[in-house]
């Protein structure tokens, strides 16, 4: 039996703060379109206060923002780095071509090709999201993608308003072609449609907030994108092998991402499951990001107790979180067991924030249970699998003719029957029976 001791607000309040995005988002690409540049500058200013003689960062400008960058922070970004790009290479020498002879005289193959040219999109409003460039533009890097255009909002300081020091470099030493201080749907709405100074690109990746997502939503087609996007979600499976402290701090280390985050704890003890509310309670009196985290935990924080970890899974399978923190006796068996997840967190000494920020694993992953059907960014998200095809002999492409005419036929298809028909005609002239077969 399943008892919900904490539930979220209802579903249909999310959907009426959708559509309002989906109209503004809507109305600004159509801007975009039709206007470009005059368009995207207006928006920068109207958003951001920010309209510099040019959005895209010169090698000065690189630098000027590097050298604001501490010494150490520079260490720890090149650190996340390798870690990311050790793990991505790894994955690109998984993915490998082939070519096979499938029967005499007839050869397939595939082929993996890296996408052109890739708009990598790091959020910046309330965090400035360093890693979002690790795992965006480092990845595509790898793949062997061959022109990164990579943005992020400018940063509001004491000074005025400027590029973010830390992602600027971040971007820079990921190995971004061009770098951009623009943000929101102006930055993803530029590198999609294309202006008169930036280039379209064929695919848009990295996350962003309500707006940032739409906007990839509504271009997807026009451009390829990672994935569709929601706010940050975390899901800790435990039983009584952990504590409440334990997993109250990694509820609200996630729901602090923003105030629709989803922060949810399944567990088959009920002592854990109140001593988690109680420890929520208690954190959100004293952490500097409680006024973000406890919205998000009001409105979408839940807590579930089940009487058995066969019902754990079946409900962590049904919700199909982005993040999946198992802290349980039995981590290894929600290893085999679990489908739906964008990314899991075995056992106490890992948590999300290290998949987050510089394990070296993704963390772009699905949201709103599009774990069900894909995973994550990944080097494989920037590949593209083409197949080829030769035919031998004139024996083999006879009797492949043979089959395929009378299949086309089958379908009504008389022209597509020809083009086997020809072949059969000209290389069967030796092979009378296959001739005899297409007719």
């Amino acid at each position: 039996m399943i008892r919900r001791l904490k539930t979220a607000k209802p579903e249909v309040e999310r959907a009426e703060d959708d559509a309002k995005v989906r109209v503004t988002v809507e109305a600004a690409l159509a801007d975009i379109a039709s206007r470009g540049d005059a368009a995207v500058r207006e928006m920068s200013q109207k958003f951001d206060g920010y309209s510099p003689e040019s959005f895209r960062l010169t090698g000065r400008d690189i630098e000027m923002a590097i050298s604001r960058v501490a010494k150490r922070d520079l260490e720890d970004i090149r650190f996340a780095q390798a870690q990311v790009r050790n793990f991505a290479q790894k994955q690109r020498e998984a993915l490998r071509d082939i070519e096979v002879e499938t029967r005499p005289g007839v050869l397939l193959g595939h082929k993996n090709i890296p996408v052109n040219s890739v708009g990598c999109y790091v959020p910046g409003g309330k965090y400035p999201m360093v890693a979002s460039a690790h795992m965006s533009v480092v990845t595509a890097k790898v793949a062997g993608v061959k022109r990164i255009a990579a943005t992020a909002p400018p940063q509001r300081t004491t000074e005025g308003v400027r590029p973010q020091p830390a992602i600027v470099a971040a971007m820079h030493l990921a190995g971004a072609d061009e770098i951009y201080s623009l943000g929101g749907i102006q930055a993803v709405g530029a590198m999609a449609l294309g202006t008169a100074s930036i280039a379209a690109v064929d695919m848009l990746v990295g996350p962003g907030n309500a707006f940032v997502a739409e906007a990839k939503r509504q271009l997807y087609g026009r451009v390829g994108i990672d994935l569709f996007a929601g706010p940050t979600e975390t899901l800790i499976v435990a039983d009584e092998t952990v504590d409440g402290e334990l997993c109250a701090t990694d509820l609200l280390g996630q729901a602090e991402h923003g105030p629709t985050s989803p922060a949810i704890l399944i567990t088959n003890s009920e002592k854990l499951a109140r001593a988690t509310i109680s420890e929520i309670e208690r954190l959100l009196e004293i952490l500097p990001t409680a006024e973000t985290a406890s919205r998000s935990w009001a409105d979408y924080g839940e807590v579930i107790v089940c009487d058995t970890y066969d019902e754990m899974l079946a409900e962590a399978e049904v919700i199909a979180s982005e993040h999946v923190q198992v802290m349980t006796n039995r981590d290894d068996w929600f290893l085999d067991n679990m489908t739906t997840y964008g990314a899991l967190f075995l056992g106490p000494r890992t948590n999300v924030a290290f998949g987050d920020k510089v394990i070296g694993t993704n963390h772009t992953l699905p949201t709103k249970r599009a774990a069900r059907y894909t995973g994550g960014l990944w080097v494989g998200k920037f590949i593209k699998t083409h197949t080829y095809q030769r035919v031998l002999t004139d024996e083999a492409s006879t009797a492949i003719g043979a089959y395929c005419s009378r299949l086309c036929l089958l379908e009504g298809f008389v022209g597509h029957a020809e083009q086997a028909n020809v072949r059969v005609r000209r290389y069967g002239r030796r092979n009378i029976g296959y001739g005899r077969a297409a007719e």
